[in-house]
């Protein structure tokens, strides 16, 4: 027995088998590679990155053992402590005590740290040995403590903790053996061990530290690259500075690198819309196949290569660990609008969608501040804007360099509507926390992690699991939206015949809402995809492709070709800064209401960035005009 002041005393228990395993935790600090691991031994595909907050609720997955059995592992937020101050600690709280509706209490627990930060990582070890269960111990990132001239026993830290250690790389696989070993042995009572009062934090840091001591633990030297990098890209000037540049940068690729991919794919989508015409007879399923099917839903596939894209550079940089100081750097600005560098990761991951970013809000301890990213969050740019933007930048904005090849038009004009989303969230943020949702500031600590290099297979994974994503809408509500309109495009029957789309009853649609769109120069048929794209807002896409490719002049049927003939440049702009601001997604609306618990806040949400949307799409084409 080990000696600590401020410690429970108790006497090793007698291992006894119990029943084998059925539910296991995975559980750790945040950063610690809890998600690697849970991959690892699922197989599946959950996100993974270099920076905390990236699982924000419990997740699970099956594991098959050799002699048949199945466990299922629950992946749970990354947390320091059981005190729960946020959501998604809470979460990680509910499920280890068996207070989480639906998830039964795990059986045994894999304990995840790093093992390059072991002192600090060590603290959540009392709380979690005082569970009771039996619990493996796993030391991640062997491979990078060997690297860097730190060690450890392990042998030696088991014995005092009463719990099994191993050494382990989740990400090179090393070690998993071990953990598979654990999880198809018998089940047995652990030890009882003495353990800290859980909170007295002090007597834990002590309690962590003695381990730390008797595992001869040699903390590793902290990265060389990492010193010099942090000096660059954590200095006040010099930090912002590369950040606008990699932004910049990034936009600029968007338009140059994916320009041949999409080219590719509009060429695929129309070579293969022509011979599936020639299969075909002159009938109404042809044309449903080729104005609704190819017209809608190929006009939105043509951008993958670009969402994709704009997918590997945000996955580049969350797993190298550069976003994690990129946030550090946010926190200046958002302390000036009353919110705290928390709110910047689900602000992050608001660019590539708004359900996954409110989602992730559960790590801010602070009502208040939780809230007023919620309501910010859908008007960060998200990837589904991306096809809209670049449908009319390419219309309307001619390729002409403005910083050489370093910058060109199209590549500023969508800089210039992301800068503008994020302005409009920023002043936003600082109306409500002035108002309605004021508080006190809390400040902000972020574990910065070490720089890592992406892996080929991770970035390869994160953009799989994106077109999935991606071409699973495109297949189901794109090209629902698409079937619906063009049904209602082809009638009522006049006479027999089709009528003109103006006299059916989607141009009738069209036709009630003009008067109210006008004013933003907006015609009857950016009236139909407004309500369209509720559903999701690159349907708007969809559904112009749709409209026009019932055009009986085949020069309109070029999406790009109709949209400069159908729309003045005033119109163009002001539609793009509608969608700028505009919460058309209706996936957006029902995440808000299960996160807030109602309905007070999205229709509130909803009705404001309609406004603003309007008035601003209004200003802009009366000033253009």
């Amino acid at each position: 027995m080990n000696e600590c002041g401020g410690c429970g005393v108790g006497s090793n228990g007698t291992s006894v088998p119990l029943a084998s395993f059925r539910h296991v935790a995975i559980i750790g600090p945040p950063n610690s590679g809890k998600s690697t691991l849970f991959n690892r031994l699922t197989g599946l595909r959950q996100k993974v990155a270099n920076f905390p907050g990236v699982t924000v609720e419990q997740r699970s997955g099956n594991l098959k053992l050799e002699d048949g059995r199945e466990i299922v592992l629950i992946d749970l937020p990354g947390v320091y402590s059981l005190a729960a101050r946020s959501e998604d600690e809470q979460v990680t709280s509910d499920v280890l005590h068996g207070q989480y509706r639906g998830v039964p209490r795990p059986d045994a627990i894999l304990l995840i740290l790093d093992s390059t930060n072991l002192a600090r990582h060590l603290l959540l070890a009392a709380p979690i040995l005082a569970l009771g269960l039996p619990t493996l111990i796993l030391l991640n990132m062997a491979d990078e403590l060997s690297r860097r001239g730190g060690s450890v026993d392990p042998a030696a830290l088991s014995g005092q903790l009463g719990a099994p250690t191993v050494l382990i790389s989740a990400a090179r696989g090393d070690g998993i053996a071990s953990v598979l070993q654990f999880l198809g042995a018998p089940a047995r009572k652990p030890p009882v061990v003495e353990l800290p009062v859980l909170n007295d934090i002090p007597h834990c840091r002590r309690w962590a530290g003695q381990m730390g001591d008797h595992a001869r633990y040699q903390a590793p030297a902290p990265p060389v690259w990492t010193r010099r990098l942090d000096a660059i890209f954590l200095h006040p000037v010099a930090g912002p500075a590369v950040f606008l540049v990699v932004v910049v940068a990034l936009f600029q690729s968007i338009f140059t690198a994916a320009v041949p991919l999409m080219e590719g794919v509009r060429a695929l989508v129309a070579h293969s819309g022509s011979a599936v015409a020639q299969l075909l007879p002159d009938s109404p399923l042809r044309s449903l196949l080729i104005e609704g099917v190819w017209g809608g839903v190929g006009a939105v596939v043509v951008f993958l290569p670009q969402i994709l894209l704009l997918f590997l550079f945000i996955g580049v940089l969350e797993d190298s660990g550069y976003l994690a100081r990129a946030a550090l750097i946010a926190d200046r600005t958002m302390a000036k609008v009353g919110l705290q560098g928390k709110s910047f990761i689900p602000l992050l991951s608001a660019y590539a969608c708004a359900v996954p970013a409110i989602m992730a809000t559960r790590t801010i301890e602070n009502k208040r501040d939780r809230i007023a990213t919620i309501l910010i969050a859908p008007l960060m740019t998200c990837s589904a804007r991306l096809p809209v933007y670049t449908l009319l930048i390419a219309a309307f904005v001619p390729d002409r360099p403005i910083l050489g090849r370093f910058l060109g038009a199209p590549a500023a004009t969508m800089l210039g509507l992301y800068a503008l989303g994020f302005l409009g969230a920023i002043l936003t943020a600082g109306l409500l926390k002035s108002t309605v949702l004021r508080s006190r500031s809390n400040p902000f600590l972020l574990e910065m992690p070490p720089y890592r290099w992406p892996t080929a297979r991770g970035l390869a994974l994160r953009l799989y699991d994106r077109s999935k994503v991606f071409l699973r809408r495109a297949g189901t509500v794109i090209l629902g939206v698409a079937i619906v309109l063009w049904i209602l495009a082809h009638v009522p029957f006049q006479d027999g015949k089709v009528p003109p789309i103006e006299q059916s009853i989607a141009g009738s649609i069209g036709r009630a809402v003009e008067p109210v769109i006008q004013p933003l120069g907006f015609n009857w048929k950016i009236g139909i995809g407004l309500i369209t794209s509720l559903a999701a807002r690159e349907v708007i896409v969809g559904t112009l492709g749709t409209i026009y490719g019932m055009n009986a002049d085949p020069a309109s049927r070029d999406l790009h070709e109709a949209i400069r003939k159908d729309l003045t440049l005033p119109a163009s702009v002001a539609l793009m800064i509608f969608f700028a601001f505009a919460m058309q997604c209706m996936s957006t609306i029902a995440v808000v209401r299960r996160e807030t618990g109602g309905w007070k806040w999205p229709a509130a949400q909803f009705t404001y960035m309609t406004v603003l949307a309007y008035l601003g799409a209004f200003a802009a084409y009366r000033i253009l005009t």
